[in-house]
C-alpha cells in the first residue's frame, strides 16, 4: 500500500494551523505540525516530511532562515504561504531555495494544486537523480538537446548566441521552478556580474522573438513579474 505524503505545516498561529491540517487531510495527506523555527528545523530533519508548508513570521526566527539552514542539508520543498506581498520578500524565498511562494488570502485549489505539484517536482528530481543523465527536453515543439549544445522549434535548428543558449539551458533544467533575476545572472555570467539585469531583459527579448510564435503572449518561458523567469515542465 502507497503511503501518504507527509505535509510538515510551519506556522505559529493556531486557527491557521487549523485551516491547513483540516485540508490537507482531507485530501489524503498525513500532517505534522511546528509552531515556531526551531521545532520545524528539529522536525524535517527527525520527521523527514515529503514537503514542508512555511510562514516566514515565525515567533523565534524569521522563516527565510530556516529554508537557509534547510537548504544546507535538505531538498525538500519548501512552500511558503505568506502575508508578505513585497517583491524582496518572494525574491529572497526563491534565491535561498523556496520552490513555491504562495500569497494570504489562498483559495483551498491553490493550495492544494501547489501542493501536488511541488510533489511532483521532487519525486521526478529523485528519479531524474537515480538514472542516466537527460540528454534532452521537450516542451511542445521546443527541444533542447543537451548533449549537442542546440535548440530545435518543430525540428529545426534555432540560431541562438551562446549566452543566449545558456538562458535556456538553464531554465530547461530547472523547468518547473521560478528562477530568479540574480540567480540566473550569476549562473550564466559568473559571481562577479553586475547586478544589472538589462542585459538579461536584453537577451530574454531576442530569444523570446526566436523562439514564441506570440513574444508578447510567451509558451514556452514565462515571467514571474518582478521576480524571475521559469519554463514550465517537459511533456
Amino acid at each position: 500500500m502507497e503511503h501518504a505524503d507527509r505535509i510538515l505545516v510551519v506556522e505559529d498561529e493556531p486557527g491557521i494551523t487549523g485551516f491547513l491540517s483540516t485540508i490537507l487531510g482531507n485530501n489524503g495527506y498525513e500532517v505534522e505540525k511546528a509552531a515556531n523555527g526551531k521545532e520545524a528545523l528539529m522536525m524535517i530533519s527527525s520527521r523527514c516530511p515529503d514537503a514542508v508548508i512555511l510562514d516566514l513570521g515565525l515567533p523565534d526566527m524569521d522563516g527565510q532562515r530556516v529554508i537557509s539552514s534547510v537548504r544546507e542539508w535538505s531538498g525538500v520543498p519548501i512552500l511558503v504561504v505568506s502575508a508578505r506581498t513585497h517583491e524582496r520578500d518572494k525574491i529572497g524565498a526563491f534565491d535561498l531555495g523556496a520552490d513555491d511562494y504562495i500569497t494570504k488570502p489562498f483559495s483551498t485549489g491553490e493550495l492544494l494544486a501547489r501542493v501536488k505539484t511541488a510533489l511532483r517536482h521532487a519525486k521526478a528530481r529523485e528519479s531524474a537523480a537515480q538514472s542516466a543523465p537527460v540528454a534532452r527536453f521537450q516542451l511542445g515543439a521546443l527541444t533542447v538537446d543537451y548533449d549537442r549544445h542546440r535548440v530545435l522549434l518543430d525540428g529545426a535548428d534555432v540560431h541562438l548566441t551562446q549566452i543566449e543558449y545558456k538562458i535556456v539551458s538553464l531554465l530547461s533544467r530547472n523547468a518547473g521552478r521560478v528562477m530568479t533575476y540574480d540567480s540566473m545572472m550569476k549562473q550564466v555570467w559568473g559571481p562577479t556580474i553586475a547586478q544589472d539585469h538589462q542585459v538579461l531583459r536584453v537577451n530574454m527579448a531576442n530569444i523570446r522573438r526566436k523562439l514564441e510564435q506570440n513574444p508578447a503572449a510567451p509558451k514556452y518561458i514565462r515571467t514571474e513579474i518582478g521576480v524571475g523567469y521559469w519554463m514550465p515542465e517537459e511533456e
